[in-house]
């Protein structure tokens, strides 16, 4: 392949995760990918943020859809998609909560966490997804 660029080369995992116990099932499961992709070691406050909004992905797909949730991670090499697909049409918006209020934080969060994200509605629901780049990358 002389004179052309490199195919590009994706990482990609997926996992349903039922209502129940799903989040902690998830958590874990995105943590192992995270460390073979060596995020834990090289980048451990990003690879917290990305189990942080799988997290709230996950429960707000649990709470707020009450579906089960498909998380799919995505390593394209210079950004980490974190997508949870679940059922419901309705798109998730940062909100303002009050200061005694115990929900109501999880967008806002991902809004600061993540580098950025978005919504795509679809036949069977919604997909949310944040974009991660690793510190040192460009959007970071």
């Amino acid at each position: 392949m002389s004179g052309q660029e490199p195919a590009m080369r994706a990482l990609g995992w997926a996992r349903a995760l039922p209502v129940s116990g799903g989040v902690r099932v998830g958590r874990i499961w995105a943590r192992r990918h995270l460390d073979e992709l060596g995020w834990t070691e090289r980048a451990p406050e990003t690879a917290d943020a990305v189990v942080l909004t799988i997290s709230e992905l996950i429960t707000n797909s649990h709470v707020h859809a009450r579906s089960d949730a498909e998380l799919v991670l995505t390593w394209d090499g210079s950004c980490l998609y974190v997508s949870v697909h679940d059922a419901s049409s309705q798109e998730p918006r940062p909100r303002e909560a009050g200061q005694d209020a115990v929900s109501g934080r999880g967008m806002a969060l991902i809004d600061a966490l993540a580098d950025t994200w978005q919504t795509r509605p679809d036949e069977r629901g919604k997909t949310v997804t944040a974009c991660f780049h690793p510190p040192g990358q460009p959007g970071h």
